[in-house]
């Protein structure tokens, strides 16, 4: 092998007699080295808004949910639901009453989804980093409090530093519908807002956070909740905790984590990122069919050589070697060319966000997050085009 790699590395530094070689060449290598950079860059700005988006769902999420598999309420005051603090131990045990209901706030009605929970919740939500107006708190002393999204509170003109009350609206389920007065067959909770978060649209309109006590009351589940979520104050591996979890609760439960909750934005997260992977290398594969016109063109300049190393002994497959590894190296001297770049690049804008996003974002700076992994993706897929690249001229010299 280092006698073919020899010859290889003196054809590719060489002088040729023909410039246009040398031309070709330069612009084939260019063009994988530009084709790589775009990989590269292209991944870790997706990379970015990726973890942009998972971050954003992670503050309205829980690490580990829990749910009842059948009907809507559980009282979750049992002696499994004990264990399963201790299994989840570090991790927060927030009880949750949810459900979607009736809202007037002024001259504005919207059904919403509410979410009641306790003081755990409030403690440790991410939500409260994305607090728009006001903060996230339940109780203002005695008084209790709600905390909406800011697009369920666009549509009802909620303003924290109004004065009117929020009300809450839901049927009974132990009163029978008066046909003359269908308005007392509704529970009914007065809260006043105490602040507006902005994480999502589809979080901001949906959701308004009350306590886990109105929340029951307007529900009539007494003690019982709809849901148990477990948060974590660091990301932490959560499968062996949800495996325990399901036998300690048996079958009567539904178990997940935050992909789990999630499955199809992640699954489609994947698919686009791969889709996007896909597309950049048939660039580079285009690109590529350069090396093939400036190979073929360097077999046929060599082949006296050629002629001179089988006079000498040489077989056919070491003749084929040296050009094989010529064509190689050109591609690999792009793709490293590339990788080089599109690191500096990516990082550059990591760390100082030179490029910024245009218009009114929560962000200022496009998202870039560089990932090793797709480092050796790129480097794997874009050296196998440049393999393939350099074998196909070689069928010019068997032929030859």
């Amino acid at each position: 092998m280092r006698l073919p790699l020899f010859i290889a590395k003196r054809y590719l530094f060489a002088k040729k007699s023909h410039n246009v070689i040398n031309v070709i060449s330069l612009i084939s290598a260019s063009g994988i080295a530009l084709g790589t950079m775009a990989l590269v860059v292209i991944l870790s700005v997706y990379n970015g808004f990726e973890g942009l988006i998972k971050s954003l769902y992670s503050a309205g999420e829980a690490d580990i949910l829990i749910a009842p598999a059948a009907g809507k309420s559980f009282s979750y005051k049992t002696v499994e639901f004990d264990k399963v603090r201790e299994l989840a131990a570090p991790g927060h045990f927030c009880p949750v009453a949810e459900e979607n209901v009736f809202v007037k706030y002024g001259n504005g009605e919207s059904i919403a989804a509410m979410k009641g929970v306790d003081s755990v919740f409030a403690a440790h939500t991410k939500i409260s980093k994305f607090m728009t107006e006001g903060e996230f708190q339940l109780y203002e002393g005695e008084v209790p409090l709600a905390v909406a999204g800011k697009g369920i509170a666009a549509a009802l003109g909620i303003r924290t530093h109004f004065t009117d009350p929020l009300y809450f609206y839901y049927p009974s389920r132990n009163s029978s519908l008066s046909l003359i007065n269908p308005a007392s067959s509704l529970n009914q909770e007065r809260l006043f807002p105490g602040g507006i978060f902005s994480i999502e649209q589809t979080l901001d309109r949906k959701y308004i956070f009350v306590p886990l006590e109105t929340a029951q009351n307007l529900l009539e589940l007494e003690d019982n909740v709809t849901a148990v979520e477990i948060y974590y104050d660091n990301e932490t591996g959560t499968s062996q905790v949800i495996e325990q979890i399901k036998s300690v609760l048996g079958a009567g439960f539904t178990v997940k984590d935050r992909y789990m909750q999630n499955e199809t934005l992640y699954k489609m997260m994947k698919a686009e990122k791969l889709t996007i992977y896909m597309i950049l290398l048939f660039v580079v594969i285009i690109i590529s069919f350069n090396l093939f016109g400036s190979l073929s063109m360097l077999i046929l300049e060599k082949s006296e050589d050629t002629e001179t190393l089988r006079s000498m002994g040489a077989g056919e497959d070491l003749v084929r070697r040296i050009f094989l590894l010529e064509g190689w190296m050109i591609s690999l001297l792009g793709m490293l060319t590339g990788l080089v770049l599109g690191i500096i690049i990516s990082l550059l804008q990591q760390n100082f966000g030179f490029v910024r996003m245009p218009g009114n974002f929560i962000i200022d700076a496009y998202p870039v997050i560089v990932s090793i992994w797709d480092i050796a993706y790129i480097a794997i897929g874009v050296g196998f085009v440049g393999y393939l690249s350099a074998r196909l001229p070689l069928r010019i010299l068997k032929k030859n």
